[in-house]
């Protein structure tokens, strides 16, 4: 059956992405607010100082994600608001967790916490942010805190949000906020996320945390783009540069050997940072893997190139990210997944497209992505009748937000935001997900479109 009785439905946001309220309750700056004042960075200039308003609207989204019919919805910790400056934990920043998470319960929805999704403290980055080993040790001081003030009413702990982006898009190509582009600082940041993942669930378990924790990566499928000996090799650094390198670590406690020494050969690293005992702490058994998935790449090889590849030529339709819509890919990858590296649950943690989406009469018709999220649930329904045991899925987003360096020039919710007035329009997309969960509760199935 493609989706059982205890099947999760769920949305998620990060926050960063929706809270706004950057200075309220004793928040201080985190590195993506320092990405925010660089002329050039961000689309438009656009500021997260108000965001979704999230920080004060929350009853009103939770009154809607109840109405679409929601299980669970996964949001992030703000970690500048429970720690602003180092070693000083700030309560009143705690308390809106505390009362975003009743307000869940009374709604009768379950909650999913992401601990870190990119907005290190930039206090922390003062001192080489993830690149410094003490980062680990920060990271811990904010997970504990976490996890005793909120533990009994979290349903899934995740520990980090995609570590390839917080690490080689932050650290090694400068796409991401601190903006630091150097092969050896993004490998040392990589490692040290990891090492705090696989030390929190240690603690988390120390500590006798009652609910499951896990972690969320960002996972693709690759294929070349001529079926050629370059490109085969191609996809395979490829694949491993952004799954194995922390698919590896995380159920097997290593890294892999082919992508060791290109990085040894690129960046002459001596791995320095690798500590006795580290990739079996890394590697600490979880509850469950959460994916994120938006789509398939097409892989060339470029000898020229750092890693050896380059992006193909794929004539698939694609969102406004210019992302492949490839649904297909999903249950290629989950197989993978179960033949490779781990048969515990898996949750599609976040899936979901952007589109030029405008209010039409005061609705949104955003038939794109409505098919976008028909095909993948059914790609979901379709592992599960393969027995690949995804025991949930998380739409991204719940609603329009601030799309990182993208500004608000990126709509991926199925909640439109006016965000001149922070009016919420629910979307085509949340109709057709809200009858699609209905319809699961009911049958198992979901009808196709």
């Amino acid at each position: 059956m493609g989706f059982s009785k205890d099947f999760i439905f769920g949305a998620a946001t990060a926050a960063f992405q929706v809270e706004g309220a950057t200075k309220e309750g004793g928040r201080t700056p985190s590195i993506w607010d320092g990405e925010y004042l660089i002329p050039g960075r961000v689309t438009n200039g656009d500021s997260a100082d108000v965001a979704c308003d999230h920080y004060h609207r929350y009853p009103e989204d939770v009154k809607l994600m109840k109405e679409l019919g929601l299980d669970s919805y996964r949001f992030s910790i703000s970690w500048p608001r429970i720690f602003p400056q180092k070693g000083k934990y700030n309560d009143e920043g705690m308390q809106f967790y505390r009362n975003l998470l009743k307000e869940l319960k009374d709604a009768g929805i379950t909650a999913a916490v992401t601990v870190y999704h990119w907005d290190l403290p930039q206090w922390a980055q003062d001192e080489g942010g993830w690149m410094n080993r003490n980062c680990v040790d920060w990271y811990l001081e904010f997970a504990a805190k976490c996890f005793e003030e909120l533990d009994s009413e979290v349903a899934l702990w995740i520990t980090h949000n995609e570590p390839f982006c917080a690490s080689f898009l932050a650290y090694q190509t400068g796409d991401g906020a601190p903006g630091i582009a150097t092969t050896e600082k993004g490998l040392r940041a990589a490692h040290h996320i990891l090492l705090s993942h696989g030390k929190a669930v240690q603690l988390y378990r120390k500590m006798g945390g009652k609910q499951k924790i896990g972690i969320t990566l960002n996972l693709g499928v690759q294929y070349p783009e001529k079926d050629n000996f370059a490109d085969r090799l191609a996809v395979k650094l490829s694949d491993g540069y952004v799954n194995r390198w922390f698919l590896d670590p995380v159920f097997r406690g290593c890294y892999p050997d082919d992508l060791t020494t290109l990085f040894a050969a690129r960046c002459g690293t001596d791995f320095d940072f690798i500590h006795d005992g580290d990739l079996k702490a890394m590697s600490a058994p979880i509850d469950f893997l959460g994916v994120n998935y938006y789509s398939s790449s097409v892989i060339r090889y470029r000898g020229a190139a750092t890693y050896l590849t380059g992006n193909g030529y794929s004539a698939k339709e694609k969102t406004a990210m210019e992302w492949d819509i490839t649904p297909d890919s999903l249950v290629e990858l989950i197989e993978r997944i179960r033949k490779d590296y781990t048969d515990i649950p898996v949750y599609i943690t976040e899936n979901g497209s952007a589109w030029n989406d405008e209010v039409v009469d005061g609705t949104v018709h955003d038939e794109k992505r409505c098919k976008y999220l028909a095909e993948h649930l059914d790609a979901v329904s379709k592992a599960n009748d393969r027995g690949l045991n995804v025991a949930g899925y998380y739409v991204w987003s719940l609603m329009d937000n601030l799309e990182w360096n993208h500004g608000y020039s990126k709509r991926f919710g199925i909640i439109y935001i006016d965000f001149k007035t922070l009016a919420r329009i629910p979307k085509d997309s949340y109709r057709l997900y809200q009858k699609s969960i209905a319809e699961a509760k009911k049958t198992g199935k979901i009808t196709a479109e």
